[in-house]
């Protein structure tokens, strides 16, 4: 019942970390004219025919949960942000490997650079605010 908290909580946090982080670097770049496609893309997405921002918002609520079962589990080791960041990091590498492949897409971003950096800082910026909310929820919920 203790690991049930840190990832409900790691959950949530993920969640709003991709509607506040992700899709706002989205926003950002897409508003520089960096990438091509607008944030909170409401477009439905195979396999379940979900919408996009659907989709996003609950797998980075995956991830979100076992960042925070991971920092519950590694005690208190790991700052949030930077704990957060490499996981940003990890999105992104699975994303070109294993997403990838199940895609049919090349691996690898096709090791275009141009994907590898926006990729790297959406993730990042992901990876990021869910240290952030995690942290400010270990201090919310002290316990």
């Amino acid at each position: 019942m203790t690991l049930l908290r840190p990832a409900l909580v790691g959950f949530a946090a993920g969640v709003l970390s991709v509607l506040l982080f992700h899709q706002g670097t989205v926003a950002l770049l897409h508003a520089a004219g960096l990438v091509p496609n607008a944030p909170f893309r409401l477009h439905a997405v195979p396999p379940l025919g979900v919408p996009q921002l659907v989709s996003i918002a609950f797998w980075g609520g995956v991830w979100g949960s076992g960042l925070g079962l991971f920092l519950a589990s590694s005690g208190r080791r790991w700052p949030p942000m930077l704990a957060g960041l490499v996981m940003g990091v990890c999105c992104s590498l699975v994303g070109f490997t294993v997403v990838a492949a199940l895609r049919g897409q090349p691996l690898l971003g096709g090791l275009d650079p141009g994907r590898w950096w926006r990729s790297l800082l959406i993730n990042g910026a992901f990876g990021w605010g869910v240290g952030v909310l995690l942290l400010a929820a270990r201090r919310v919920f002290r316990g």
